[in-house]
């Protein structure tokens, strides 16, 4: 049985941590497969990321707002058209019965 049910397991791996020194070389494995923008093989690149400011949180929902309102725009706008399309299959219909009921 467990001695202590409320502490926490100790992971079984850990990581590798490889120096920045210490290069790989040609025999890399596994091989990459794709390499985009890579002029060299040893290239290596930092992302930087930073906070969001009241700005920038302010500029991010307008252009989500945007981007709502021109999918909504276009439902809407998807749903109009079919309207006069409906209607015209319904006169189309009302008329089919009338002409059907006159007839001998």
């Amino acid at each position: 049985m467990v001695e202590d049910p409320d502490r926490p397991e100790r992971a079984r791996l850990e990581p590798e941590i490889i120096p920045p020194e210490r290069s790989r070389g040609d025999n890399e494995w596994p091989p990459r497969a794709w390499r985009p923008y890579a002029s060299t093989a040893h290239m290596r690149q930092r992302i930087y990321i930073a906070r969001l400011g009241p700005f920038g949180f302010a500029l991010l929902m307008a252009i989500i707002g945007i981007v709502v309102a021109l999918i909504l725009l276009a439902v809407v706008g998807a749903i109009l058209v079919w309207i006069p399309i409906l209607a015209l299959l319904l006169a189309a219909g009302f008329v089919y019965r009338l002409l059907r009921r006159r007839e001998p």
